[in-house]
């Protein structure tokens, strides 16, 4: 959901000249400051705080447009804590620096999307927490200039996933966890598209999602992704490339759709060592025939020695 709002820009300058109408108090120089009401020449209205001729200080502003800000201002420009309602519906309540959104907010979209969390320039930017209303699931993580980006999780009704997050996708090692007391770990791969005989080296690719490479399965872990710079699409390509030609076969992510019964057991991952062909116990096996030779052997050297006595 985009959070850009063309409002903010919208306000009326009102300065020396005073245009509009006012009614308020002024300082000696004939100047709005103080308290006062104002009706701008584009239809908007103000009513708060004036000082040297300039919104400063408290104050609620009116758009014809149907939007509202109620907050301070400093300088004709909302700075400090602020909400703005949207005409259509959505509203924001946090940190305004400068006329842009900064700080800590929280924004509540038309869709009942909620987002929580930092801002930087009128971005996403920083930690925060995305819930979507419609699934209700929630993503936890950093921010890079308003796109998902950095180590983040993503909670789901009865499971989640836990990585790195690049340009808004899931890329490089991650793990999902499931309620039931299991993990599995894999990675997100980003594979580069395929270039046709006819294409122009000019064409600019088109995106392609990246593919979940499952690895193992294990009991709940406490691996947790560190700020890793994630594998780029070349390497990952050579990587998947490398495990076709061992005939290594991808594994599909795991979907979950109802909770297995109670005691059930979790199957063993193909990574990990059978019963019965521990190395220690293939040695063991191997000393205990050359002990039994070696017994053999003096045996039959005491059986030779008696009949030649």
């Amino acid at each position: 959901m985009s959070d850009l709002g063309s409002e903010e820009q919208d306000e009326a300058g009102e300065g020396e000249a005073g245009v509009g109408e006012y009614d308020g108090d002024r300082n000696a120089e004939g100047e709005r400051h103080g308290y006062g009401k104002a009706r701008l020449p584009n239809g908007d209205t103000y009513e708060g705080e004036y000082e040297r001729g300039l919104r400063s200080g408290r104050g609620t502003y009116r758009f014809k447009s149907g939007a509202l800000y109620t907050g301070n201002y400093l300088q004709n420009k909302k700075h400090g804590k602020g909400i703005f309602f949207y005409p259509d519906g959505s509203k924001y309540s946090g940190d305004w620096v400068d006329d842009q959104r900064q700080g800590h907010g929280e924004y509540m979209y038309a869709n009942g999307d909620t987002y929580t969390g930092e801002w930087f320039n009128h971005k996403r930017h920083g930690h925060g927490v995305y819930v979507y209303k419609d699934s209700g699931s929630k993503y936890v993580g950093r921010w890079v200039n308003g796109i998902q980006e950095g180590p983040a999780e993503i909670i789901h009704l009865n499971h989640r996933f836990i990585g790195r997050f690049f340009n808004g996708k899931p890329l490089g090692r991650g793990k999902y966890v499931f309620d039931f007391g299991c993990e599995q770990h894999g990675e997100y791969i980003q594979l580069e598209q395929e270039k046709g005989e006819e294409e122009e080296e000019e064409e600019v690719p088109l995106p392609v999602e990246p593919t979940w490479k499952a690895i193992e399965i294990t009991k709940l872990t406490p691996w947790t992704p560190k700020d890793e710079k994630p594998p780029s699409p070349r390497e990952a390509s050579l990587e998947a490339a490398a495990a076709v030609e061992t005939g290594e076969e991808e594994m599909p992510p795991v979907e979950v759709t109802e909770e297995p019964a109670e005691g059930g057991d979790v199957e063993p991952s193909a990574h990990e060592p059978s019963e019965g062909l521990s190395p220690a116990g293939d040695a063991g096996e191997e000393g205990e025939g050359r002990r039994e030779e070696e017994a053999n052997e003096v045996r039959e050297d005491q059986e030779t020695t008696d009949l030649g006595g």
